[in-house]
């Protein structure tokens, strides 16, 4: 197996214009939202290695919540990971794929978790 390197910001919600149905509509929901970042990797990373070296783990969270129009309604969840994926493929050339989990947590009944999870590689 090939080295690898993936940076995480797992588990944060964020509210966000998206659904299809009239109650969804023109209300944010809120999301549970998971990002995964493959990242080229370096030969070492030593005490002094600089951030550079790597990626910021908050431009993860930043692609999943400021980044986000706030006037554009997603119908579907996989639009709003779409953006996301598009918005750090875009930002970064370092990074060889990303996924994204968004959980709906405004349409579960218990503690079932509804959501996608979508992968983009860099083509």
């Amino acid at each position: 197996m090939a080295d690898s390197l993936i940076l995480e910001v797992a588990d944060f919600e964020y509210d966000v214009l998206t659904g299809i149905y009239s109650e969804e509509t023109g209300k944010p929901q809120p999301l549970r939202i998971t990002i995964q970042a493959k990242m080229k990797i370096a030969d070492r990373y030593h005490p002094d290695t600089p951030l550079e070296a790597s990626k910021n783990y908050m431009d993860l969270k930043f692609a999943a919540g400021e980044a986000l129009p706030k006037d554009v309604h997603f119908k579907l969840i996989e639009a709003v990971a779409d953006h996301i994926c598009d918005t750090l493929l875009t930002q970064d050339d370092r990074i060889e794929a990303i996924t994204v989990k968004i959980v709906k947590l405004a349409i579960a009944e218990g503690n079932e978790k509804i959501g996608i999870t979508m992968t983009r590689e860099r083509k």
